[in-house]
């Protein structure tokens, strides 16, 4: 990416904080831009220790473990934007940071290869029951025997969720030789043959492997309970590598020890420990046939650099040109350098009046707009001015008195 025009701020008083082990690709596309106060912590902090190190933070970058509250944002008084360097975006307050200005992005789409081969591995692992082979031969202990042992070719795989990692599993499994259904609460245009079913009722009871692509929230917490899991096909495997929540692990383990479920495959849980090293326990722990992971779906090297560098990439934008592409609390826009030119963000309540007022306050000051872009959602309006240099010197501070102001920022 090509170095823009220096921004009103100089780089090196802009401070950027990544938790996390954020991927060093993010540190370096702004090291490589002229920003060299860039900071990299390898784990979360607590909230007690994230409001000391966030007072003087411009950008901030974490990943799924840190939780930034309303108390974390109201001390963060000169952050601009927030990265998810990660597909979620629950641990963050998205309605105290949408009310404070500050933009959030996530990375969507930049994992979800990763999931998707992890669920078609763990679906092979599974339905040919290698786990229970492999722990016999560490015990040393020769067990060479094909009940109970199958292909994945000719079978059913329930998807829930048909998204953007849904629809890839859905791809890789048809490559397999398997047929696909699917239930979404939306209608989805299916991938090759995939099919679309009205109830998860009627897509759990008729796949031999069923693998969960949903969010949490309201809806989906404890969607799989003991319940759901009596709909369940006789003998088939559930793969959860979506959230945590959604699966009661509880009716989970009693649907496995009684044979009415073969197997499992469980990355994510309600509770996770906050580091490497912690002691974990879940009620699915020396279950027969049950592969555990430690939230790894999206975890492999590519995947990392991935989203390092897509997350990294829309701060950059945001930080140099106000684009807020892919932005979760202020409304999205797309806008080109203009030259010769001041470019002022100004982020306010969505009330009547507000551009009306931007306009007048320029007119009466003597102020020529070249080019402004407005785009609104329900909650907040986002304006971008591009001002004659020769004339704009005190619109800033002008811009400030504007009713329903929440953030303004000169970016060069």
């Amino acid at each position: 990416m090509a170095k823009s025009t220096q921004t009103s701020y100089p780089k090196d008083k802009i401070k950027i904080l990544f938790l996390e082990n954020i991927s060093e690709a993010a540190i370096q596309l702004f090291r490589d831009n002229g920003y060299s106060d860039v900071r990299k912590i390898a784990g979360a902090l607590s909230e007690e220790q994230l409001i000391q190190e966030v007072k003087d933070v411009h950008i901030l970058g974490i990943r799924s473990k840190t939780q930034i509250t309303s108390t974390i944002l109201q001390h963060a008084t000169k952050l601009q934007a927030i990265g998810c360097f990660c597909i979620g975006t629950n641990q963050v307050d998205l309605i105290a940071a949408r009310k404070k200005g500050v933009v959030v992005f996530n990375a969507p789409y930049s994992n979800t290869r990763s999931v998707a081969e992890l669920v078609i591995g763990a679906s092979i692992i599974l339905i040919r029951k290698i786990l229970d082979k492999n722990k016999y031969a560490h015990e040393g202990k020769w067990n060479k025997d094909a009940k109970g042992s199958y292909e994945l070719r000719g079978k059913t795989l329930g998807i829930i969720g048909y998204g953007s990692i849904g629809s890839q599993v859905s791809i890789l499994a048809e490559a397999l030789g398997m047929k696909v259904i699917f239930y979404d609460i939306l209608t989805k245009l299916p991938l090759g043959n995939a099919v679309q079913k009205k109830s998860i009722k009627e897509v759990v009871s008729k796949s031999e492997i069923i693998t969960l692509h949903i969010p949490e929230n309201g809806t989906t917490k404890n969607l799989i309970n003991k319940t759901t899991l009596k709909y369940f096909k006789k003998g088939s495997i559930l793969l959860n590598y979506a959230r945590g929540e959604v699966v009661d692990l509880e009716a989970l383990s009693v649907s496995l020890k009684s044979g009415q479920l073969s197997g499992a495959g469980i990355d994510v849980y309600p509770v996770e420990p906050e580091k490497n090293g912690d002691s974990f326990t879940t009620p699915l722990q020396h279950i027969p046939n049950v592969l555990l992971s430690p939230h790894v779906g999206g975890s492999t090297e590519e995947a990392q650099h991935n989203i390092g560098e897509d997350v990294s990439s829309k701060l950059y934008q945001y930080l140099e040109m106000g684009i807020t592409t892919g932005s979760l609390t202020i409304p999205e826009m797309s806008l080109p350098p203009q030259e010769g030119t001041h470019r002022i963000l100004h982020i306010h309540n969505n009330v009547p009046g507000v551009l009306s007022e931007i306009n007048s306050t320029m007119s009466e000051n003597k102020i020529n707009i070249l080019g402004q872009y407005l785009k609104t959602n329900d909650e907040i309006g986002y304006v971008v001015l591009d001002l004659d240099k020769k004339l704009s010197k005190n619109a800033s501070d002008l811009l400030r008195l504007v009713k329903g102001t929440i953030k303004v920022r000169v970016l060069y």
